[in-house]
């Protein structure tokens, strides 16, 4: 049918499932196969969603009712899959981070330019009606100057969900800990509402697990506007908290836990402001204690403006360069931490 876009997933993992399921929810896509190195993953995957098993990535992407791949496997790997993707001339919707280096992301970024290919990187948060109320009053001006932009992320990880995943917990694969696999939604938040960081200053410890990354991290930062925030983030705190983002300017402030709003106060009240606390769409993106409370609905919202994209030509929500913002904060944060010297950045 030439009003979806077939889908292939690359990668069988807890994540693909969802990527699965939004897929299968949307009328404009169609799951045609997953490919992981793993086979009998791929095929209990298949099995249970309708679809196809690739035995090997170039079936996968040599497969012409496949027009787009979601690439849902350890982060680490995002790069070169997903270039081999591009030259396969199939459009990419990558889960986060985008790559665990800027290097890295740009080498995807080039790949798919050259081969006239959309990549978008996975921020669903970012298709939240609070989050697109925020935006919206920002956009109006409503928060005057911006002054404070902060967030928190102190969620609970139990020594299990390392271990059962090699991956999980090391440099090369993972390419950070709370910070860079956890609290990259709320990195790009602030990217998305409040702009571009100036510099930054950190301090990153392992805590409580037996891995090779971080488990707890504070980072101070300056943003391009003159205004100040903190990102807490930490998978140690029991038992695990919903996610806070605060944003506060010389005319009002805003609070969003996790997918709720519980503090809207502007100076110039206008109607609707009242029912705006406890606004919320349903679209979490995991729990403080629990990995698997993740809801489709966000995964559905990205996934449909990608298909547009794809069908009608209609311009990304999201493209390439977003996915790549975030992976550069968060490695100026990490170097920051490492060095313990204030990292810059250049326009």
């Amino acid at each position: 049918m030439t009003n979806q876009v077939g889908f292939g997933i690359i990668g069988a993992g807890m994540i693909a499932s969802w990527h699965a399921e939004a897929i299968k929810s949307l009328a404009n896509c169609r799951l045609t196969g997953v490919y992981d190195p793993v086979f009998p993953a791929a095929q209990i995957l298949a099995e249970k969603f309708g679809c196809q098993a690739f035995d090997s990535l170039d079936k996968l992407l040599s497969c012409k009712d496949i027009q787009a791949v979601t690439i849902a496997t350890p982060s680490g790997m995002h790069g070169k899959l997903s270039v081999a993707a591009a030259n396969a001339k199939k459009h990419i919707f990558c889960e986060k981070p985008l790559e665990i280096t800027v290097g890295k992301a740009d080498e995807i970024i080039r790949a798919c330019e050259k081969n006239h290919v959309l990549l978008t990187p996975v921020f669903q948060s970012r298709f939240s009606e609070p989050v697109k109320k925020i935006k919206a009053a920002i956009d109006q001006g409503r928060f005057g100057k911006m002054l404070l932009a902060s967030v928190q992320m102190h969620w609970f990880r139990a020594d299990e969900y390392y271990s059962r995943s090699n991956w999980r917990g090391t440099w090369a694969m993972d390419g950070g800990g709370a910070l860079m696999n956890q609290a990259v939604h709320m990195i790009d938040l602030l990217l998305y509402l409040n702009g571009e960081p100036e510099e930054v200053a950190a301090f990153s410890g392992t805590l409580t697990h037996n891995i090779e990354v971080e488990d707890n991290l504070c980072a101070a930062i300056k943003y391009r506007n003159g205004s100040f925030g903190t990102v807490e983030v930490s998978t140690s705190c029991a038992p695990g908290f919903p996610r806070r983002l605060e944003l506060a300017g010389s005319k009002g402030s805003v609070v969003l836990e996790e997918d709720k709003i519980t503090r809207w106060q502007f100076t110039d009240t206008l109607p609707g402001d009242e029912s705006m606390v406890n606004t919320q769409s349903g679209i979490s993106t995991g729990g403080g204690s629990a990995p698997g409370n993740i809801s489709i609905a966000g995964h559905a919202a990205q996934l449909n403006d990608f298909a547009d994209a794809i069908l009608n030509g209609k311009p990304l929500f999201l493209n390439g360069q977003e996915g790549r913002r975030a992976v550069e904060l968060i490695c100026g944060i990490y170097e920051a931490a490492k060095n313990g010297k204030n990292v810059r950045f250049t326009r």
